[in-house]
């Protein structure tokens, strides 16, 4: 599948790939503790994504042998509560998104928060001011203007917050913003640039603590709040774009000395702290550096950590979020931002993409991760806008040229977690007898059992669906993700 050919041109037109948990009477996912089980499958070249099927009721099971592929679920084990599953609004896909026009703005919100017809997201993620997916480069003051005095969001309100407020809109009512900065102000940094890293100078931490809160008040006057900030988006990486450096003694101090006093003074009490908010690699030691002091500490909320190690030639390192999860149970763990790079129109619908989703999130989540968000929603035919070139990928593509979106394999990825795994749902143990499988599972809030079973493989697998000690059957196709409702 080189070509993209999943590109839906009506407005109704995902309903005809997405199949709907109504559409089936008596569907298992609305009888928590059902017999039936009912299976949604994704696959490389299937006419259909997320098609449902039923197995035979599950019953007493076999016994087992050793050249049988099985999957075992223990509903009464549990484990972590999860948050939900989302993406980000960032400038680039609210400015992509202005462009659309009414009908394929419609579908874009439908795909991405309702439940039925869509993936049900259920968190999100923005910037403080600009990132590199912005047209260019800007902040919320003049510069120099240390006493914050011409603070204002305005440019946010052409594009971004019209989206966001759409956004919550469609998800319901709520939908949990999380901010994150990419750079302070240039006046305030050592290199005077917002782009190619450096430092905050120390004369200007308490000034740029209040710009967050600045831009917490302004969000909610505009009837946006934000549960969630972070210290520093990717504190460890000079970028060409939009960067800022500290070391982890160096964020501990902001947070503790700063940023937790100025947000508490602010009434912003209540506004989680992220750390972090890089790559796995590192977030071990990160986390006994912050973690570690007490008075840092009381403001953390948890850790933030995205995919990107392998940019080192390495393996992704999920252990290390097992690690921290074992050594700071307290503390809450999020992806928070994930996208394939290096944009290829012609590899729009490349399968690997998907399927680096699958492994990451179930990888993720079962090493004790809580949330999961995505990085933008929506980019061009040419991955962008992207004000330094780093353009990618995104669950869904619009083409400026036709008017027209593409669904990627990423997008049936990620909502295989996202409209089947629901806020408030607490992982239960799940395993799988080889490694030829994947597989998470949560107990969602009404009763119901969601697994996701992963297919990297080139074969098709047959497997054991043990649920406690009952059973029964399922085949999954080679490249393929299942969601198993019970």
């Amino acid at each position: 599948m080189d070509k993209p050919t999943l590109i839906l041109t009506l407005a109704g037109a995902l309903g005809a790939l997405l199949a709907s948990p109504a559409q089936a009477s008596g569907d298992a996912a609305a009888r928590p503790g059902g017999d039936v089980v009912t299976v949604y499958t994704s696959a490389q070249g299937a006419p259909k994504q997320m098609a449902s099927s039923r197995t035979a009721p599950l019953a007493a099971g076999h016994a087992l042998t050793e050249v049988e592929n099985s999957v075992f679920v223990e509903p009464g084990k549990r484990f972590q509560t999860f948050l939900g599953i989302g993406g980000a609004i960032t400038d680039a896909t609210a400015e992509i998104f202005a462009g659309l026009d009414d009908a394929r703005q419609a579908e874009l919100l439908r795909a991405y928060y309702d439940r039925e017809q869509g993936i049900g997201y259920s968190l999100a993620r923005t910037t403080i001011h600009s990132s590199d997916f912005s047209s260019g480069s800007y902040t919320y003051v003049e510069e120099g203007d240390k006493e914050l005095k011409t603070f204002s969001v305005e440019h946010d309100r052409k594009y971004r917050i019209p989206m966001i407020k759409r956004a919550i809109a469609a998800a319901g009512g709520t939908l949990p913003m999380m901010a994150s900065p990419w750079s302070a102000p240039a006046f305030m940094k050592s290199n005077g640039h917002m782009l190619q890293g450096g430092k905050l100078l120390p004369e200007y931490r308490d000034a740029w603590a209040r710009y967050y809160t600045k831009f917490i008040d302004a969000y909610r006057a505009e009837g946006i709040p934000i549960w969630a900030i972070s210290v520093q988006n990717e504190p460890m990486a000079k970028q060409t774009w939009e960067s800022m450096l500290y070391t982890a003694e160096e964020e501990r101090d902001f947070l503790r000395d700063h940023l937790g006093p100025v947000m508490h003074a602010a009434g912003h009490g209540d506004t989680r702290i992220v750390v972090w908010d890089h790559n796995r690699d590192m977030m071990v030691h990160r986390a006994n550096v912050i973690f570690g002091d007490p008075e840092a500490a009381k403001y953390a909320w948890g850790m933030g950590f995205h995919w990107y190690e392998t940019w080192a030639g390495f393996d992704p390192m999920f252990e290390n979020v097992a690690r921290v999860h074992e050594a700071y149970p307290d503390k809450v763990l999020l992806l928070t931002e994930a996208t394939v790079e290096k944009f290829d129109w012609s590899q729009v619908q490349r399968w690997s993409n998907g399927e680096r989703y699958g492994t990451s999130i179930i990888h993720d989540l079962n090493n004790g991760a809580s949330a999961w968000i995505d990085w933008n929603m929506l980019l061009d035919q040419t991955g962008g806008p992207n004000h330094v070139g780093n353009f990618c990928f995104s669950p869904i593509h619009a083409d400026t040229r036709t008017g027209k979106l593409v669904y990627t394999p990423s997008y049936w990825y990620i909502g295989h977690f996202s409209r089947f795994l629901r806020p408030g749902a607490q992982r239960v143990g799940a395993a799988s007898s080889r490694s030829n499988l994947l597989a998470t599972a949560f107990v969602n809030t009404d009763g119901s059992l969601a697994t996701v079973v992963m297919n990297p493989t080139d074969k098709a697998i047959d497997y054991n669906f043990y649920v406690g000690t009952a059973s029964t059957r399922v085949t999954i196709p080679a490249h393929a993700i299942q969601t198993l409702v019970r």
